[in-house]
């Protein structure tokens, strides 16, 4: 970076500002994303501070940070789901002076949250990876890194909380590397440790920055530091020059790049996610908070080069180019629900441009979507704009049938955008609305959640009679509880899962059915003789009608099979569902006057349960197929705790990265909160997703101790 540090950040903030459309080339779309508690809302705050956006940076601990908004988020003190805190700053943009806009997306760091970092970094042109100098790399840090390398998103990295006690920038860089590999370079060392730290060295022009009383001022290096700063410099100038032949032989023949060149190149290998400079900051303190504002404009990439958003066209994928002159094309990549204005989504313009009261359609629903106004979001607060260009993220309230993940296209254009997928839930628990009258409240309530987040599913288990959220971990379903209190006024109690058993029968038996009742006059009379056999397991039910002589007039034979359906569903001797077996109407007596059809619908649910009682019945348990990614050093702590929950373990299989996935067969009832298990026992850095896979005999000894159904 050329020039006197501090980079000048203008502090202007004017209607113009929120009028004016920036172009692509001068928009920087990044994704603010780490560990929980690694600073990313407190930098958020210091880079809207040092740009003027806002006089002073608000703080999480009071609730007075402009992105952490949210009753919960406030209360928690922690983000629980991204918010946007756009900026502009004056910079120089390949030499020349330029205007840039900043669009940070500040994601959450807890793990239950990580379908936001999905969203926001999917919405971003670069990942800025927050980590933190005293607990150095963590499992999210990890995971975000994955994601942004899943993405091929350019990434640079922050090493944050520089003013803390025990704080290390070494040790983290260490860690970093270890982490991550080739390709790190520091563009940047502190001056000072914990509460010393005062300021950083500045590789790419060889001076010091040093920060007193709210500003700053340039210096030579410290001649204590000179010679490990020297060392550090010609190891990052070495690293740069290789990625342009023409600069590698000048530097070869004794030539020093000027900062200019470097910072051209080092633009460059950025833009390639080849090279992913790391840089010192406090965001408590502001230490370099100006300096990483001007870097992300200086060297960060616009949309223009983002590679990787594709749209089915016609069946077909093709890349989507962000050309500010095509034909309109967005996509919502975030709803938000507020009880005051309703519906806010939150989309990123892909190529045209976006104007007040213009009509898209939305190619999912087919419906015609009016863009009444247009909105610069930052955090809670909102502005309108008359225009939004390719490369923009902005707001649009009150779309009336368009929800997260769906796009927005010119009318006859049969296009969609390609989004992440959906982060599939992993814990689930059972509600009931406090208030009886509460229900239908409840489910428009759950209905809007689902809207606002897509990771949360929302099921209604007939078989249990339960209504079950299911998300990422237990501060996911939490909020969800909390929001549906503040948002819809709907107090609801949890449960534990019931876990959705079934019974069958392992041998033949018969039995005879007889139902006699006497009321006066007409009565009720029938009698039928039934013989139950097992099917396989997942065949369900047959019936089969082998009455000769009319014994039971054909007329009946029909209410005979549905009361044995209905006794099937009633439950066997353990009181679950009935499945896989066949049941053969072998004879029966009727009476002239006093039969009918409730009568043999009767005989036949009495037949079926005394003969189901005489067939050895067992209890079928649901078995859950397991997929479960854990770094290689975890797979035995892993493997041996499956074994434990009954698993039957399918193989394993090695990633990149030093990983291994295990696949295992596990009884649904095991797994209930391995969630909450995986994450104790991996650090957090433990994965997995589960589906239904078939029914299987539960052990006699476990069967037993099953608090009947129903």
């Amino acid at each position: 970076m050329e020039g006197v540090a501090p980079y000048a950040l203008s502090s202007k903030r004017c209607q113009e500002e929120t009028v004016a459309s920036d172009a692509p080339s001068q928009i920087r779309n990044v994704a603010l994303v780490g560990h929980n508690g690694a600073g990313k809302t407190t930098l958020a705050e210091a880079l809207l501070a040092v740009s003027g956006t806002i006089s002073r940076p608000g703080r999480v601990d009071d609730g007075s940070a402009v992105c952490d908004f949210d009753p919960e988020e406030t209360r928690r003190h922690q983000s629980i789901s991204l918010a946007l805190a756009p900026f502009w700053i004056d910079a120089a943009v390949d030499s020349a002076p330029a205007r840039v806009k900043v669009n940070p997306i500040d994601c959450p760091g807890y793990a239950d949250f990580f379908g936001d970092v999905r969203a926001g970094t999917f919405a971003a042109d670069m990942a800025v990876i927050v980590v933190s100098a005293v607990e150095g790399v963590e499992a999210q840090t990890l995971a975000a890194w994955e994601l942004a390398a899943e993405l091929s998103l350019p990434r640079l990295v922050v090493v944050n909380k520089l003013d803390r006690e025990r704080a290390s920038f070494e040790r983290s860089l260490a860690e970093l590397t270890e982490a991550f590999g080739a390709g790190l370079a520091p563009l940047e060392i502190p001056l000072g440790e914990e509460s010393a730290f005062t300021g950083i060295a500045d590789l790419l022009t060889d001076r010091a920055v040093v920060y007193s009383g709210g500003s700053s001022s340039e210096a030579p290096i410290p001649a204590e530091l000179a010679e490990r700063e020297h060392r550090v410099r010609d190891q990052l100038v070495e690293g740069i020059v290789v990625a342009d032949d023409d600069l590698m032989e000048r530097y070869l023949e004794g030539l020093v790049p000027s900062p200019v060149e470097l910072e051209h190149t080092l633009a460059a290998g950025v833009a390639s996610a080849t090279v992913f400079p790391v840089v010192c900051t406090s965001g408590a303190t502001g230490v370099g908070v100006d300096r990483l504002a001007s870097l992300i404009a200086e060297i960060g990439p616009s949309p223009l080069s983002r590679r990787g958003i594709e749209m089915d066209a016609g069946g077909k994928a093709q890349p989507v180019q962000c050309d500010p002159d095509a034909p309109p094309l967005a996509v919502v990549f975030k709803t938000l629900s507020d009880p005051y204005v309703g519906r806010i989504s939150i989309l990123r313009v892909l190529s045209g441009r976006l104007r007040p009261d213009m009509t898209l359609v939305n190619p999912r629903t087919h419906a015609e979507e009016r863009l009444h106004v247009i909105e610069l979001l930052r955090g809670k607060e909102a502005e309108p704009l008359s225009e939004a260009q390719a490369g923009d993220i902005v707001a649009v309230p009150k779309l009336a049938d368009t929800a997260t993940g769906d796009t927005l296209a010119p009318k006859g254009t049969p296009v969609a955008v390609r989004v992440p997928p959906v982060e599939p839930p992993v814990l689930s628990i059972a509600i009931k609305p406090r208030s009886k009258g509460d229900e239908d409240r409840l489910m428009t309530g759950l209905h809007r959640l689902q809207e606002e987040d897509p990771s949360l599913v929302v099921t209604r288990v007939d078989e249990t009679h339960q209504t079950l959220i299911s998300g990422t971990g237990e501060a996911h379903l939490s909020v969800a509880c909390e929001r549906l209190q503040r948002k819809f006024g709907v107090e609801v109690d949890t449960e534990e899962v019931q876990i959705a058993y079934r019974e069958t029968i392992t041998r033949e038996a018969s039995a005879e059915g007889k139902y006699k009742k006497q009321t006066g006059g007409h009565g009720q009379f029938g009698v039928a003789v039934i013989k139950i056999e097992p099917l396989e397991r997942g065949a369900g039910f047959e019936f089969v009608d082998a009455v000769v002589g009319g014994a039971i007039p054909k007329q009946y034979i029909p209410a005979v099979e549905k009361g044995v359906r209905e006794a099937m569903e009633q439950g066997g001797p353990h009181g679950y569902p009935v499945v896989d077996v066949r049941a053969t109407c072998l004879d029966g007596k009727h009476h002239p006057v006093d039969s009918s059809e409730m009568s043999f619908k009767m005989a036949g649910a009495l037949a079926f349960r005394e003969a189901a009682g005489a067939a050895d019945p067992v209890v079928l348990e649901p078995i859950s197929l397991i997929v479960v990614t854990v770094p290689s050093s975890m797979q035995g702590d892993v493997l041996g705790d499956l074994n434990a929950r009954r698993g039957r373990v399918q193989g394993t299989t090695a990633l990149d990265g030093d990983r291994q996935q295990i696949v295992a067969l596990v009884p649904t009832a095991e797994i209930q909160r391995y969630a909450i298990d995986l994450r104790a026992l991996t650090g957090g850095r433990g994965r997995f997703s589960a589906e239904h896979d078939h029914y299987d005999t539960m052990p006699s000894n476990l069967a037993s101790r099953l608090v009947p159904a129903g």
